[in-house]
């Protein structure tokens, strides 16, 4: 009777022990499926900051290098339309201080000096209003885009069908950029896309700009592009990025662009 009892308490220690065997090895599994679990979860999030950061090195590497041409592009424009011409006017002016030359000459040399002054003032014009169109400041986004609109159709021979609806709903510095984007567009389509036929639509919806772009230009290969972009395209997108917005775009040889951009709502 007492090994009856002595086996049956011996089966008892066995399987508390067997009991306590198998939780423990449950925990254990358990405690090292969470380990790798959340291992994995941040492998992935500092995968993902990475990313962020390289993105963010790429998008400051472009945005400098935007600047940087945008200064030599206005460097430029500085040297061949105001420098050349002034330095013009001072050689004409030096030859009426020599006091050499006859009546006739001296008034066309007077007239020439006119005729290049006159110029200069125009080129300076045009430069300050490339760098900050004044209706933008005075009128607002839409007169400001009308306008660039129509300096395009008068000197670049491209016709422009624009349909814009806007009503102050972005910061003048935020109209700015998107001034930039619509003028980047027309440029490439005018010198890379030898398009003659341009449709714009800028409408708002639920406090969003939306801005449909699209030309009938040679186009390009998107697989190229995205290989390596231009000064261009990475000018539109540092500035779709600094606007918090969203761009996409879509194009193919010999069959023109189309851009989609949109702002997000501004925050509460």
């Amino acid at each position: 009777m007492e090994e009856v009892v002595l086996s049956e308490g011996n089966s008892i220690i066995f399987m508390l022990i067997a009991g306590i065997t198998i939780l423990l090895l449950m925990a254990s599994a358990l405690l090292l499926f969470f380990y790798f679990s959340n291992k994995k979860i941040i492998q992935k999030e500092l995968e993902k900051a990475n990313l962020e950061i390289s993105y963010q090195k790429d998008l400051l590497h472009s945005t400098i290098e935007v600047q940087e041409e945008e200064r030599k592009r206005i460097a430029q424009d500085l040297h061949d339309a105001i420098s050349s011409k002034l330095n013009v006017v001072s050689l004409s002016t030096n030859f009426l201080i020599d006091g050499n030359l006859e009546e006739d000459e001296k008034e066309r040399t007077l007239q020439h000096i006119l005729s290049v002054t006159t110029k200069t003032l125009e080129s300076s014009r045009r430069l300050a209003h490339n760098l900050l169109p004044p209706i933008l400041e005075n009128f607002g986004l839409q007169a400001a885009i009308e306008e660039l609109c129509d300096e395009f159709v008068c000197s670049q021979k491209i016709k422009i069908n624009h349909q814009i609806v806007y009503t102050n709903l972005l910061s003048k510095n935020n109209e700015l950029h998107i001034f930039r984007i619509i003028q980047e567009l027309l440029n490439n389509s005018v010198r890379h896309g030898k398009a003659t036929n341009v449709t714009l639509d800028i409408n708002e919806e639920n406090e969003q700009l939306f801005i449909n772009y699209s030309d009938n230009g040679t186009g390009f290969d998107m697989n190229t592009v995205s290989k390596n972009k231009g000064i261009g395209l990475k000018n539109i997108e540092s500035r779709v990025e600094i606007l918090e917005g969203e761009l996409s775009y879509h194009s193919e040889v010999g069959n023109g662009v189309t851009f989609n951009i949109s702002t997000n709502k501004p925050k509460p």
